[in-house]
């Protein structure tokens, strides 16, 4: 199941979350609604997928930065005892951020040989930049200039709190759908087998749809990069930006870091397509560079 690593680090910490939601909440008989003998107390119900919902979205959006440090390794830079390499990618990202109007993320380096880069992080104010060697060692500084713009752009449009919103918002409904399904299903058993088929079906499509609406927030993933992208622009200017994407055109078929699958929605590039270019989190690299081409 290659593509449940490639759907991103966000999603998959959202359904591993959820996952956990349900099972605890459903096992303890706690269904957060009332089941009557004339049915189900229907306000009960949203209020609880609502709640629960938007809570396992924003539990991975504060996760989010430090589980992106541990799964990827990153070495956050300290000015004080930095390399020549370390402080240039530093200075570049504060100049950036100073262009943009941001506070000082922290920024790191992980050792990888794919040519990626990403920005996580809950706020504005609490954001990590990080870069991997092979990125470092393949780049120009024009090229590595464009990245980092990219990234930066990600954290002044505040990506990451609109995804978890839209997330929340599947969540929820997925919450909801689940339980009505389990419901109804468990109508049509024997009253001794009701409780347990409840239980089962309810944790199965919880499961199940959190998968399926990570399709939809892949969706407005894909629409956010074409922003950043055109703030990476302004950041470091259009050709710049255009530079960065050819030259990932070119390594795009090299071989992936397996740690670095689990965060395609944090990367700057996606080479999936067909059926499963549904849970890319990236535009085709070729319609980026166009729109940029485009772009007045």
């Amino acid at each position: 199941m290659t593509w449940i690593k490639r759907i991103g680090f966000f999603l998959l910490t959202n359904i591993l979350i959820m996952t956990t939601i349900s099972i605890v909440t459903t096992l303890l008989g706690s269904m957060g609604f009332s089941i009557q003998a004339y049915g189900m107390d229907l306000t009960q119900l949203i209020v609880f997928c609502f709640m629960w919902g938007m809570a396992g979205s924003f539990i991975s959006l504060l996760l989010s930065k430090m589980m992106a440090k541990w799964t990827m390794g990153v070495k956050v830079i300290d000015p004080k005892k930095a390399s020549q390499t370390e402080m240039d990618v530093y200075r570049r990202v504060q100049s950036l951020a100073q262009r943009a109007h941001l506070p000082m993320p922290e920024v790191g380096i992980y050792d990888s040989p794919e040519v990626n880069a990403f920005a996580t992080g809950p706020s504005k104010s609490n954001s990590l930049v990080a870069v991997s060697t092979g990125l470092l060692g393949r780049m120009n500084e024009r090229e590595l200039e464009g990245v980092l713009a990219h990234e930066l752009s990600h954290i002044q449009n505040g990506d990451m709190v609109t995804l978890t919103l839209i997330q929340g918002l599947v969540n929820s409904f997925a919450l909801f759908i689940s339980r009505i399904i389990a419901y109804a299903v468990a109508n049509m058993v024997k009253e001794e087998m009701a409780h347990i088929v409840r239980i089962v079906v309810t944790i199965a499509l919880d499961i199940a749809f959190s998968i399926l609406g990570s399709i939809a927030v892949a969706f407005f993933s894909r629409k956010r990069e074409f922003r950043a992208d055109a703030g990476g622009a302004k950041l470091a200017g259009r050709e710049s930006m255009i530079a960065a994407l050819e030259s990932l055109r070119t390594m795009i078929d090299q071989p992936e870091d397996e740690r670095g699958a689990a965060l395609a929605s944090l990367k700057i590039s996606s080479k999936k397509g067909g059926f499963l270019s549904l849970f890319s989190t990236h535009p085709a690299l070729e319609d980026r560079i166009l729109a940029l081409k485009q772009m007045r």
